[in-house]
């Protein structure tokens, strides 16, 4: 088995509905996303994939994201858009388009600061 990691990064506003504290308020993030393939076999040229081709199909997920305000973007127009909730949509998105390819999404991390992340994986 073949395992690969790339990172992006995006920037956005949100608000957690429902939380008591700071994180209720309108407040914003520089975020980095950690993305982790496998695939169990390499192509001709010895590739699982271009890394690439992992990056572009990364970036045209999180662009819908980037320099948004998440609250006002399905499906975090009904879910709080908690780290938590991001990195299962993000990993649900890339899910549907690289296993196409042969290759599987098994984990997504989104740090909203230097010391604070969450995972999803299945």
């Amino acid at each position: 088995m073949y395992e690969l990691l790339i990172e992006t990064r995006f920037s956005s506003a949100h608000q957690l509905r429902g939380y008591k504290g700071r994180c209720e308020n309108l407040h914003g993030h520089n975020w980095k996303v950690q993305v982790t393939v496998t695939a169990e076999r390499l192509n001709e040229i010895g590739l699982a994939m271009d890394f690439h081709e992992i990056k572009a199909h990364t970036h045209e997920v999180v662009s819908m994201l980037d320099h948004g305000m998440l609250n006002d973007i399905f499906p975090f127009t009904e879910i709080n858009p908690s780290s938590e909730n991001i990195a299962k949509w993000i990993y649900e998105s890339l899910k549907k388009k690289l296993e196409r390819e042969g290759i599987e999404v098994s984990a997504v991390t989104v740090w909203e600061s230097d010391t604070a992340s969450a995972t999803y994986y299945e």
